[in-house]
């Protein structure tokens, strides 16, 4: 059988279309690489804000930054001379305790060994503006320095679905909670009830939250929360903030969760309004709690409703913030901070994110998949990808 050196990919046409094309089939270009033969991708949220055309992403991109699949071809570097102290950290596998006292040491130089040619693994690749690097929503991927960025998984499709998410949506869920500076018992609201708001929400519920609010309009991603035990709010049929305080009495929420970003709409669905939820954040958390604003917002937007938007200026009502004494955490999700951790969660029984996905799909349904997941029907919530 004949080498090939092409294969099918989710390319980025012009806004609100992707196609599925030929594209040269990635290589080792550095020592530190590996090539992935993906199992699965997901398109995520933050996908459609490209596909939408709101970012600088320009036409002939490959998309796809969750990925999983079997490491198919190692680089030569990939071993730990190639990591550095933030890199042990992160791909190391030593007992915990071991790490836990010494994190930026490994512990032998077994534990630092690359993830090896058939073993399966996640990572996380392109997203616009992060580097020249096709994404995984493709037959295979390169991932540049490895031994950093590839997550080892048990072999075997037991836990398929749950480990594809955590090459984002899931720690990035979690990692919305803990920038709120969340503290068990506490109360939480998140706001979007996408793939990384219903995240947020459940790390709430794992993390010990006495009470998860999740307020969106699309009854599905609201079905989704009642399920894990959280508390819907529709925000179509009223103002979000006066619904959650009137189902406690008048008493603010401890902690709160932007998992919307800079598309935040009024309740009609459509009227976009950027600051809507920053806003509606600071008059429902209490004094002295946090909020956490793991949603994108940035720098440049070409479709923002107004020039300040465009221009990244949104405002908010930082004198009410102030005299609350409120804390913000805010930025994109440092993956490896989490996953290891959130892998282990899912092996133990403890966690199972893939309750979000609605649909699982081939490689060569993507554009159909996008389509639907940006206007939101027929439930799609969170779409896997089968090269």
């Amino acid at each position: 059988m004949p080498h090939t050196t092409t294969m099918k990919a989710v390319v980025y046409e012009k806004p609100f279309s992707v196609v599925i094309c030929d594209v040269e089939k990635p290589e080792i270009q550095h020592p530190d690489d590996i090539i992935v033969k993906v199992t699965t991708s997901c398109i995520c949220g933050s996908d459609l804000h490209m596909y939408e055309g709101r970012t600088a992403a320009e036409p002939g991109i490959v998309f796809g930054h969750e990925n999983m699949g079997i490491v198919e071809e190692v680089g030569t570097a990939v071993t730990a001379t190639a990591l550095s102290c933030l890199s042990m950290w992160a791909a190391v596998d030593a007992p915990t305790a071991k790490k836990a006292a010494l994190p930026s040491v490994p512990t032998s130089i077994q534990d630092l060994l690359a993830v090896p040619t058939g073993e399966k693994c996640t990572t996380v690749t392109l997203y616009v503006a992060m580097g020249p690097y096709k994404g995984g929503q493709a037959e295979y991927v390169r991932v540049p320095f490895a031994d950093f960025n590839a997550l080892k998984l048990p072999p075997g499709k037991e836990h398929e679905a749950d480990f594809a998410l955590l090459a984002d949506i899931f720690p990035t869920g979690w990692h919305g909670v803990k920038l709120s500076g969340f503290k068990p018992g506490e109360s939480v609201a998140v706001f979007g009830g996408g793939p990384v708001g219903l995240m947020a929400a459940y790390s709430g519920i794992i993390q010990g939250a006495s009470e998860v609010y999740v307020v969106d309009r699309v009854q599905e991603r609201l079905a989704k929360a009642q399920e894990i035990g959280c508390i819907p709010i529709d925000f179509s049929k009223g103002d979000a903030v006066d619904q959650i305080l009137k189902l406690r009495g008048g008493r603010e929420v401890d902690r709160g969760v932007d998992a919307v970003g800079y598309q935040a709409t009024t309740g009609d669905g459509k009227t976009e309004q950027p600051n809507v939820v920053l806003e509606s954040l600071i008059r429902l958390v209490k004094p002295t709690g946090g909020l956490g604003i793991p949603g994108l917002y940035v720098p440049k937007d070409p479709g923002a409703p107004d020039s300040a938007a465009a221009k990244g200026y949104i405002s908010f009502p930082f004198g009410k913030l102030f005299e609350k004494g409120l804390t913000i955490g805010t930025g994109q999700c440092n993956v490896k901070m989490y996953n290891r951790y959130l892998r282990d969660l899912i092996i133990a029984g403890r966690a199972k994110p893939s309750f979000v996905v609605s649909h699982e799909v081939s490689l060569d349904k993507a554009p159909e998949a996008y389509d639907k997941f940006d206007r939101r029907i027929e439930g799609y919530t969170k779409v896997l990808l089968h090269p």
